[in-house]
């Protein structure tokens, strides 16, 4: 079952644990350590993150690393680039405002 990436990054703990892959491959056990929660708590985060597309599993050996598959990252960059132009716009508005207003003052 593929589930939906933005479902995925709902939950804080899933957002870190993208952002703790993102940096270098870790197995599920070394991720656990980095929350205070149980292995298999984490374990649930892992197969949710796994089922979007938004992580990928390495074995070397005996050992499971996972590491962040950015290609599915791309649908959330999508739906962000909508807001992006938007903020810009008004971000340059409040600049001319700004502008405006510190010639105004001399």
């Amino acid at each position: 079952m593929r589930r939906d990436v933005f479902q995925a990054i709902a939950d804080p703990t899933r957002r870190a644990i993208l952002s703790l892959i993102a940096l270098q491959a870790l197995t599920p056990t070394a991720l656990a350590e980095h929350f205070a929660t149980s292995r298999q708590a984490v374990s649930k985060h892992i197969q949710v993150l796994t089922e979007c597309g938004l992580i990928k599993q390495k074995q070397q050996g005996r050992e499971i690393y996972y590491q962040c598959d950015p290609t599915h990252m791309k649908e959330i960059d999508t739906w962000l680039d909508t807001f992006r132009g938007l903020w810009e716009d008004r971000f340059a508005q409040l600049d001319r405002v700004l502008s405006t207003k510190k010639q105004d003052n001399k």
